[in-house]
């Protein structure tokens, strides 16, 4: 198995269970460390508590940049529309969460050539109206995301533990095909061994009865 296969099997056992786990939610925090000049997805993830009810959300962004005492509009999204705030992010914002739906879930937004100046503090706000058969009930998640725009993307301890851990899941994984296997074939080959004795043994009580029966038919000649 080549390096890229096996770093292809994590991601394609997720895949598999994401599918049978069908209309799952899972809240993943935001990346913090954007890049100069290249995008960055700022993620926002809210789950309903009760799936099987039909909602209907809005979500709003706001920004506080470095040394700013207050935050600013920024971005909102709700009736399948987005609408850019703030000046200073026109044409470089672009929605990445929930597509043709207004119950929505997932927040988050796409900034396109990230300047220092981005850094700062962003505000996602969930605006959510859970619709029962005969009442409404509305909800309000707020989530802070502080991003710092660096040179060149530095990896933390956490992304190294992260790559540590898949390559000890692949190595594990693989020690125990491995062991699974050897147990099958010592299991196969044991039975195999034994369907030869038996069939020895038969072959020789089959040949002991014909030359018992033989005799028989000598003595009584």
């Amino acid at each position: 198995m080549s390096a890229d296969q096996q770093l292809l099997l994590p991601l394609a056992l997720l895949a598999l269970q994401a599918s049978l786990c069908r209309g799952a939610c899972v809240e993943v925090d935001s990346d913090t460390e954007a890049v100069v000049n290249e995008g960055f997805k700022l993620s926002c993830i809210s789950c309903k508590k009760r799936g099987e009810v039909p909602a209907e959300a809005s979500v709003n962004w706001t920004f506080r940049a470095r040394g700013e005492n207050e935050s600013t509009p920024l971005y909102s999204y709700q009736n399948l529309a987005g609408d850019t705030i703030d000046p200073r992010f026109y044409e470089r914002l672009h929605w990445n969460g929930s597509k043709n739906t207004r119950d929505l879930q997932d927040g988050s937004i796409y900034i396109l050539n990230v300047t220092y100046n981005d850094t700062g503090t962003y505000q996602c706000t969930f605006n959510r109206i859970l619709l029962y058969p005969n009442y409404r009930s509305g909800t309000n998640t707020t989530k802070n995301i502080t991003i710092h725009v660096v040179p060149q993307l530095t990896r933390g301890l956490a992304s190294i533990l992260s790559e540590v851990m898949m390559y000890v899941s692949i190595i594990g994984l693989q020690l125990w095909l491995l062991v699974e296997m050897i147990y099958c074939y010592r299991k196969i080959s044991a039975a195999g061994e034994e369907a030869l004795r038996e069939s020895a043994a038969e072959y020789l009580a089959i040949a002991v009865e014909s030359k018992d029966n033989s005799a028989g038919v000598q003595v009584a000649e």
